[in-house]
C-alpha cells in the first residue's frame, strides 16, 4: 500500500469519524432537550464531529509524515550493513553512487544481464526492507487512527468544549501555515545570499553592479577564464521589456476597467470580467510561442513596410506579448478599486451638472488613483520577473541598448542560461545566477512594498 493510498484511506476515515461524532452529539443534544435534568450541550454537533475527525486523523497523518522522512534513512543504513566489506566502508559520493545503483536495480531500471551477485542480493534485501517498512507503517497508522477514534469518540459529552478546542486547532493550523511560508521565504533568501557572497569572492561587486559588458566565458571544473559580469546590460534589457509591457497593459487594462466599472451592464460585466481574467491563467510558454511564431514576424513585416528595422525577436515583441499577459492584473484590480469609490462622490458630481465622462475623469479616477497605482506596480513586478516569454521572444542578446527594436537579454533569461549546461556549479559562471536572482528579488520586493503601501493608504481612506 503506497503512502498516497494510506492518505486516501485516512481521508475516508476522517469523514466516517466526523459522522460518528456528529451523530453521537446530536443524540445527546436531543436527550438534553427532552430531559431538563441533563446539562445542555456546550458546543454544536458539528464541533464535536470535527474534533473527533481531527483526533482520528492528525496522529496517524503525523506518523505517516515522520515515517516517510525517516524510513528511507533507516533502510539505507540497514542496506549498507549488507554490502560487501570493501563497499560498506565507503563514504560520501562513492557510497551514494552504490546506493543509487542498488535502488535502480530494485526498481528494474538496470538490465539483469550486467548485474553482479552482490547487486542482486542487495536489491532483493532492499525490496524486502521496503515491503516490511510499508507493512509496519500501515499497521502503526491503523492503530493510531483506531486509538484516536476510540478515545475521542468516548470523550463526546455535553460538557466537552469542542468548539473552543477546534478554534485552537484552526488557529494552530493557520499559525503553522504562516510559519512555513515565512520560513520558506527566509530560506530562499538566505540560500541566495550565501551563494551571492561566494560569487563576490570571484568578482568585485563594483564590477558586477556597474559593469557594462556581459560576457561570462564557458567554464568547466577547475578551469577557464572568468569573463565579464556587468549587470547593466541585463538590467536595462529587463527594464526595457517591462516598460514596453506596461505601455501596452496600462491603457488597455485601465480602459477595460473603466468600461466594466462605469458603463457595462451587469450581465455583460459578469461575463466579460472572467473572460479577461482567463488571460492570466494561460501558461507563459504558450505566450512565448505565440510571440515567436506570430507576433514577432508580424512586427518585423510591419516595420519593413514603414521603413523600420524591427527584429522578429526583440524587446518590442516580448514586451507587447507580456503586456497582453498582464492586462488582467491591471484591469481586475483597477475594476475592484473603481467600484469601491463611494457612490456619493459620483452623485455629487452629477448633481452639479457634470457629464458621466467628466465625473470619471475628474472625480472617480483621482479618488481611485492610489489603488490604481498599486495595481500598476504589482503588474510591473510581475513583468520584471517573467521568464518564458523573454526566453523565446527577446532574442537573448546581452547588449547595452535602449532601442526596443533590437534583441536584448533580461536577468531571468540569464539565470536560466547560467544554470543549464555543463558549467561547474562552484564557478562564477554558475554562482552569478544567484547574484542575479537576489538582485531581481530586491527589485520586485521594493515594487511590492511600494504597491502595498499605496493600496493600504487607499483602504484607510475609504474603509
Amino acid at each position: 500500500m503506497s503512502n498516497l493510498t494510506v492518505i486516501a484511506v485516512l481521508l475516508i476515515l476522517m469523514g466516517l469519524a466526523y459522522q460518528l461524532g456528529t451523530t453521537k452529539s446530536s443524540k445527546q443534544a436531543s436527550r438534553a432537550a427532552r430531559d431538563k435534568t441533563t446539562p445542555p450541550m456546550h458546543s454544536r454537533p458539528h464541533h464535536h464531529g470535527a474534533l473527533v475527525a481531527f483526533w482520528t486523523v492528525a496522529p496517524a497523518l503525523l506518523l505517516v509524515l515522520l515515517w516517510s522522512w525517516f524510513s528511507p534513512w533507516m533502510i539505507n543504513q540497514m542496506l549498507i550493513s549488507q554490502l560487501p566489506e570493501p563497499m560498506a566502508s565507503f563514504s560520501g559520493s562513492e557510497l551514494d553512487a552504490i546506493l543509487r545503483r542498488v535502488h535502480n536495480v530494485a526498481g528494474n531500471f538496470v538490465a539483469a544481464g550486467v548485474l553482479a551477485d552482490w547487486e542482486m542480493q542487495a536489491a532483493q534485501y532492499y525490496q524486502e526492507m521496503r515491503a516490511l517498512s510499508q507493512a509496519i507503517m500501515v499497521a502503526a497508522v491503523s492503530a493510531a487512527a483506531a486509538a484516536g477514534l476510540f478515545l475521542s469518540y468516548r470523550r463526546v459529552n455535553p460538557q466537552l468544549r469542542a468548539r473552543n478546542a477546534m478554534e485552537r486547532v484552526i488557529k494552530g493550523v493557520l499559525i503553522a501555515s504562516s510559519t512555513v511560508a515565512i520560513l520558506t521565504t527566509i530560506g530562499i533568501v538566505l540560500s541566495m545570499v550565501g551563494e551571492t557572497l561566494r560569487f563576490f569572492q570571484f568578482v568585485s561587486p563594483m564590477d558586477f553592479f556597474f559593469g557594462t559588458t556581459w560576457n561570462p566565458r564557458f567554464s568547466t571544473v577547475g578551469g577557464g577564464d572568468q569573463g565579464e559580469f556587468g549587470l547593466l546590460p541585463l538590467l536595462v534589457g529587463t527594464l526595457l521589456v517591462a516598460s514596453v509591457a506596461l505601455l501596452v497593459a496600462i491603457p488597455l487594462g485601465l480602459l477595460t476597467a473603466i468600461y466594466l466599472a462605469e458603463y457595462a451592464p451587469s450581465r455583460l460585466r459578469s461575463i466579460a470580467k472572467p473572460v479577461i481574467e482567463i488571460l492570466a491563467g494561460i501558461p507563459t510558454i504558450v505566450y512565448g510561442f505565440f510571440a515567436l511564431v506570430t507576433v514577432g514576424p508580424f512586427l518585423a513585416s510591419l516595420g519593413a513596410s514603414v521603413g523600420l528595422d524591427i527584429r522578429a525577436t526583440s524587446a518590442l515583441t516580448a514586451g507587447v506579448v507580456m503586456g497582453i499577459m498582464i492586462i488582467p492584473f491591471i484591469s481586475s484590480l483597477s475594476d475592484d478599486i473603481l467600484t469601491q469609490v463611494p457612490k456619493a462622490l459620483r452623485d455629487g458630481s452629477l448633481g452639479l451638472g457634470a457629464t458621466k465622462s467628466e465625473t470619471i475623469r475628474k472625480v472617480v479616477l483621482p479618488a481611485a488613483l492610489p489603488g490604481i497605482s498599486g495595481a500598476v506596480l504589482l503588474a510591473a513586478s510581475r513583468a520584471v520577473g517573467e521568464t518564458m516569454i523573454v526566453v523565446l521572444a527577446a532574442g537573448n542578446s546581452p547588449v547595452l541598448t535602449a532601442n526596443p527594436f533590437e534583441a536584448v537579454s533580461t536577468m531571468t533569461v540569464t539565470i536560466v542560461n547560467q544554470l543549464t549546461g555543463d558549467n561547474d556549479f562552484s564557478s562564477p559562471q554558475s554562482l552569478v545566477a544567484f547574484a542575479l536572482g537576489l538582485t531581481l528579488f530586491a527589485i520586485t520586493l521594493v515594487l511590492n512594498i511600494i504597491a502595498l503601501l499605496i493600496v493600504r493608504k487607499f483602504r484607510e481612506q475609504y474603509d
